[in-house]
């Protein structure tokens, strides 16, 4: 089986632009999904819809791909998941180690998407003593003491870090020492790397906030639209008061006028004039 150290993406991928590559994986999991449902076919119009993108975007991402589809009939569904999982570099497979196996790093453990997607996890490194040996996700966990001769013996050169904030760059230092040159980082805080070694920060605490900010901003615009909704009817009561139509002219109109002018006694006036 290949690892990831003796093999690399196609060269190709060089030339494709970083949003792109950002969005090569929404199209393949996209394209899995139709794969999965057995569709032969695709536009590029239901794929970006599926991918969140639009299409003019997709189809400017897959040129970069040399894909540009067949006119009336979109993009063949097979093809394309080879030609992403290619780009990639998910056609090998790329052995990970996961330091860090707190209540995050069991869970990263126990995923079942690694496998299927061109990874797999060859080891679990912890620096509790008590966790040695012990078994997360049907592999024993092996000791911090031990992360250098994994690496190396595995051909790692990806790792995840899902350690305590205080813990994540003396493990990152000592991966990239090992030879690991891909680091998925988990742990709330900014890691220091030389050049040649990529970093993906996965902070969950910073997407929550995020979306906090947003469910704040429409409850505001909400507050605002009530509010005016309120100012609108003060401005335009419903019960406004008609303005009385003119006297008519003639016997009738002078026999309501004077009505109007009589008292509580019929005949005087309920005001006198000055």
């Amino acid at each position: 089986m290949a690892t990831g150290r003796t093999h690399r993406p196609a060269t190709r991928s060089r030339g494709i632009p970083e949003a792109t590559v950002a969005r090569l994986p929404l199209y393949l999991r996209a394209l899995t999904a139709l794969s999965e449902r057995s569709v032969p076919t695709v536009s590029s119009e239901e794929l970006a819809t599926a991918a969140g993108v639009n299409s003019a975007k997709l189809r400017k991402d897959f040129s970069y791909l040399g894909s540009y589809g067949t006119r009336g009939v979109g993009y063949d569904v097979e093809y394309l998941v080879y030609q992403i999982s290619r780009e990639l570099g998910l056609t090998q497979d790329w052995p990970v180690v996961i330091v860090g196996i707190g209540n995050l790093g069991a869970a990263l453990a126990n995923y079942g998407g690694f496998a299927s997607r061109g990874f797999r996890v060859a080891a679990l490194i912890d620096a509790d003593p008590a966790m040695a040996g012990k078994p997360v996700a049907g592999m024993p966990v092996q000791h911090t003491d031990d992360l250098e001769k994994i690496i190396q013996s595995n051909g790692v050169s990806i790792g995840v870090i899902a350690t305590p904030a205080g813990a994540a760059q003396q493990v990152c230092d000592r991966l990239v020492a090992a030879g690991v040159t891909s680091i998925l980082n988990f742990a709330p805080t900014v890691l220091s790397v030389p050049d040649g070694v990529d970093v993906r920060k996965v902070d969950l605490s910073i997407e929550l906030q995020i979306l906090a900010f947003h469910e704040q901003r429409k409850a505001g615009e909400e507050a605002d639209a009530v509010a005016a909704t309120a100012a609108d009817a003060a401005a335009s009561p419903a019960d406004a008061v008609a303005t009385p139509a003119p006297a008519a002219h003639g016997d009738a109109g002078a026999d309501v006028d004077a009505a109007d002018r009589k008292g509580p006694d019929g005949d005087v006036p309920a005001v006198m004039p000055a």
